[in-house]
C-alpha cells in the first residue's frame, strides 16, 4: 500500500478510538485571512477601517488568528506595512502568501520564478511582530508538475517553512465580489440577503467539512478555515464568529491546530492543493457525500440564489 495511505489509514484508525473518548469536546476551528491587507478601495468602508474592523471581531470573540500577507497588495508601502503590523502588534500570527499572488499550475510561472515571491514576500514580513515562517500556497495550488511539487516541498523543507494547510476552505471571494459589485452601483443598497448567504455559506461548508473528517479521520480535527482580508469579512466577521459560538464551535489558534498530526501529512497527488481533506479523500477515493458537491463549487449555489433574489 502506499505510503501515505497507510499513514491515512494508521491515523484514522487511532484517530476513531481517540475521537470517541473525546467526542464530548467541541470542534475547534483556527482563523486564518488571506491576500491581506491590502489598499483597495471600496464601498463603505476605506482600507484602514476594513483592517481596523476584522481587527476589532477578532478581539470581541477572544480569537487569535493568523494574517497571510501577499506583500504587492500593500504590505510593500509604508501605509500597508502598518496595516499588517496592527496584526503582530494584536498578537496574531504573520504568514508568507507571496508578493503578487501568482499561479504555481501556469506554464507562465517558473518554479524559480514562485520561490523568489516568497523569499522577496519574506524580507518584508520578517520584520513584523508575529512573523511565522509559514507559506499558504496561493489559490492552494502545490503543483501541477511532479517537478513544481517535488520542487517546491524541497524549498520548504530546506527553508524551513510549513506548509499552512487549510481544511475548512471557504468561497467568501466570490461572495465579496457580489458584494462590491452591488455597493458599487448603490452604496446605500440593502445588502442583508447577502449577508444571509455568506452566513448560510460558512456554516455549510463548516459542517461538511466537519462532516468530512469524521470519513477520514474518524474524529473532529481543529479545522483551519481560510478566509480573505476583504470588504465582506470586515462588514460581517463579527458576525461569523458569533456564528460558530451559536453551533457550539470553539476557537483555537493556527499554532495549536497546525500541531495537530493531520497537519504532517502529505498528500501524494500529481496536482495536490485544495482543501487538506479534500486532497486525502481524493487520494482514498472518497465518492459522493452529503454537502460534498457544494464544497468546490465556488459559491455558485449562492450565487444563484441571490440572482433569484434580483441581485
Amino acid at each position: 500500500m502506499h505510503k501515505f495511505l497507510k499513514i491515512c489509514f494508521a491515523l484514522s484508525l487511532n484517530f476513531t478510538f481517540f475521537g470517541f473518548l473525546n467526542i464530548a469536546h467541541a470542534q475547534t476551528v483556527a482563523i486564518t485571512i488571506d491576500d491581506g491587507p491590502n489598499l483597495e478601495q471600496t464601498p463603505r468602508l476605506s482600507p484602514e477601517q476594513r483592517n481596523q474592523a476584522m481587527l476589532k471581531a477578532l478581539a470581541r470573540h477572544g480569537v487569535t488568528a493568523a494574517l497571510f500577507v501577499t506583500a504587492d497588495y500593500a504590505a510593500k508601502q509604508p501605509a500597508g506595512y502598518a496595516l499588517a503590523k496592527a496584526w503582530g502588534d494584536a498578537g496574531h500570527a504573520v504568514g508568507n502568501h507571496s508578493m503578487s499572488h501568482p499561479d504555481l499550475h501556469s506554464d507562465k510561472v517558473s518554479l524559480a520564478q514562485y520561490q523568489q515571491e516568497i523569499l522577496d514576500c519574506d524580507a518584508i514580513i520578517s520584520t513584523l511582530p508575529g512573523y511565522q515562517k509559514w507559506y499558504r500556497y496561493t489559490y492552494l495550488r502545490e503543483g501541477n508538475t511532479p517537478e513544481k511539487r517535488d520542487g517546491m516541498r524541497s524549498f520548504l523543507k530546506q527553508n524551513n517553512y510549513r506548509n499552512a494547510y487549510v481544511s475548512l476552505d471557504t468561497s467568501d471571494w466570490r461572495l465579496n465580489e457580489k458584494l462590491v459589485e452591488v455597493l458599487g452601483k448603490n452604496p446605500q443598497a440593502d445588502v442583508s440577503a447577502i449577508k444571509r448567504a455568506y452566513l448560510a455559506h460558512v456554516r455549510q461548508r463548516a459542517e461538511a467539512y466537519r462532516a468530512l473528517s469524521w470519513q477520514l479521520q474518524g474524529r473532529d480535527i481543529p479545522q483551519v478555515m481560510l478566509m480573505h482580508h476583504n470588504l465582506i469579512n470586515a462588514l460581517w466577521l463579527d458576525d461569523v464568529l458569533a456564528q460558530f459560538k451559536d453551533m457550539g464551535w470553539k476557537f483555537t489558534t493556527p499554532a495549536a491546530a497546525f500541531s495537530d498530526p493531520v497537519y504532517q501529512l502529505i498528500p501524494d497527488r500529481l496536482a495536490s492543493g485544495q482543501s487538506l481533506l479534500l486532497s486525502m479523500g481524493r487520494i482514498l477515493g472518497l465518492g459522493k457525500y452529503p454537502g460534498g458537491e457544494r464544497l468546490v463549487d465556488d459559491g455558485d449555489f449562492e450565487i444563484e440564489q441571490l440572482k433569484q433574489q434580483g441581485l
